[in-house]
């Protein structure tokens, strides 16, 4: 019996575990729920669909169109007509009229144009998809890293407190036994307060940086967001960059949107110099005719037309406006190629300012984890010497602050080390959306 409650005790501990991990997300589990549910995602995988349906909707202008058409009258007055010295009255009371119309386009400047623009237009819309994407594997890692690194920093302030808690403690016992004077505990009490102070500061700093991921990711408010975080050696993998890399302007997303623009604007300025070109359609008619003067037997008797044809429309005149519009057209080219040549500077900026920032931040975090270590050897040795009556509270409490804040600075300056390295791979166009 009780290697039975034993068995049963350890599932459920060992399921309430797996549970707890099921629930945890990890950074790409975060980056595709995000995919799935992030607004901007759901609007951009949405403008796909509407293109799509758009795209369709333009080309089944190639494909026949049918079109219907009936009317009934009751003639209450028929019309006369004079015959010599005779008027006399023309129709019937009662008439009826049934229009089929078969259309088929073959040759149209619009339906060729959507022809045309079809593929650039899929193209965009995969391109818009791919822009969301970029920023939401961004804008989805940086916030995730941010809330990272301010659970480190609780770890650090929870264990400073514990420590100065202590410190207390112990400086109020020598008050007590009259080894010290109440100085000690005093300026122990104040650092404690203050590491307090910072630790909930730091909590109700978490509380608006969880909500904010799960913004990014389109996670419910109601929910609790449990995250999966990499140990200390995986993040400082997470922060190494080859910094060799070049730019190639192409590989920006926002730049391949502006070479789809250019040739979305290039089609439109030869539909207008194609504008001559007449619209060519083949059609067919039926139209059954119904006259009566008895309503009852109005569609006992069917007089028939019907006709096949070829309609061209050739805009011959339009007041120089076919002029105008092609030379608009060749401006709109001109200046979307100023943007494009301006977009390449901006480029270029970005990522010499991103790499910039990036070498420099490495720089800082190096330096500042020197500090920290020499922090932790300064406040050990000074601690010691306390300890042994050789150094005065107050320097304890000086380097204490010290430590506690190279602790922290060490950690924003990861934090800051991490965005650089995403900030420089967006820049150069290298940031996995797989």
């Amino acid at each position: 019996m009780k290697k039975k409650l034993s068995i049963w005790l350890m599932m459920c501990v060992l399921g309430g575990a797996t549970a707890r991990a099921q629930d945890s997300f990890t950074l790409d589990q975060c980056i595709d729920y995000a995919m799935q549910h992030k607004a901007d995602m759901e609007r951009a995988l949405l403008d796909e669909r509407i293109g799509q349906h758009e795209i369709n909707a333009s080309l089944s202008e190639w494909l026949p169109q049918v079109t219907a058409d009936f009317t009934l009258a009751n003639n209450l007055k028929l019309p006369s007509t004079a015959f010599g010295d005779q008027v006399i009255q023309i129709g019937r009371n009662y008439n009826s009229n049934l229009m089929l119309r078969a259309e088929q386009t073959l040759y149209s400047n619009e339906v060729l144009l959507a022809s045309r623009a079809s593929s650039h237009r899929k193209q965009q819309l995969q391109q818009d998809i791919t822009y969301q994407k970029i920023n939401t594997v961004v804008d989805v890692s940086k916030a995730y890293y941010d809330i990272l690194l301010t659970r480190e920093q609780l770890s650090i302030l929870n264990s400073n407190i514990v420590r100065q808690q202590k410190q207390y403690n112990d400086s109020y016992n020598q008050y007590e036994n009259g080894v010290v004077d109440k100085t000690d505990y005093q300026r122990a009490s104040i650092t404690l307060a203050n590491s307090k102070s910072a630790k909930k500061r730091t909590e109700e700093g978490m509380k608006a940086k969880t909500a904010y991921l799960k913004q990014l990711m389109g996670y419910p408010v109601d929910k609790n967001l449990n995250l999966a975080f990499a140990t200390k050696e995986v993040l400082r993998e997470e922060v190494a960059l080859d910094t060799t890399q070049l730019l190639v302007v192409d590989n920006r997303v926002e730049f391949r949107q502006l070479q789809t623009d250019l040739e979305l604007l290039k089609l439109s300025t030869s539909y207008q110099k194609m504008g001559l070109i007449p619209k060519i359609s083949a059609y067919a008619n039926y139209n059954p005719q119904y006259f009566d003067n008895s309503f009852g037997d109005l569609y006992s008797n069917a007089f028939p037309t019907s006709s096949i044809g070829i309609t061209a429309s050739i805009p011959i005149f339009q007041g120089n406006k076919r002029n105008q519009e092609i030379k608009m057209a060749s401006l709109r080219e001109s200046r979307l190629e100023v943007t494009m040549a301006d977009a390449t500077r901006a480029i270029n900026t970005e990522y010499v300012t991103s790499l910039a920032r990036y070498k420099s931040d490495y720089t800082d975090m190096v330096t500042l984890k020197s500090n920290a270590d020499l922090a932790q050897d300064v406040y050990n040795t000074i601690k010691l010497q306390y300890d042994e009556g050789i150094k005065a509270y107050v320097d304890v409490i000086v380097a204490e602050t010290e430590l506690q804040a190279s602790q922290l600075n060490y950690l924003n300056a990861v934090y800051q080390l991490l965005s650089s390295k995403l900030d420089f791979q967006k820049a150069i166009g290298a940031v996995d959306i797989n």
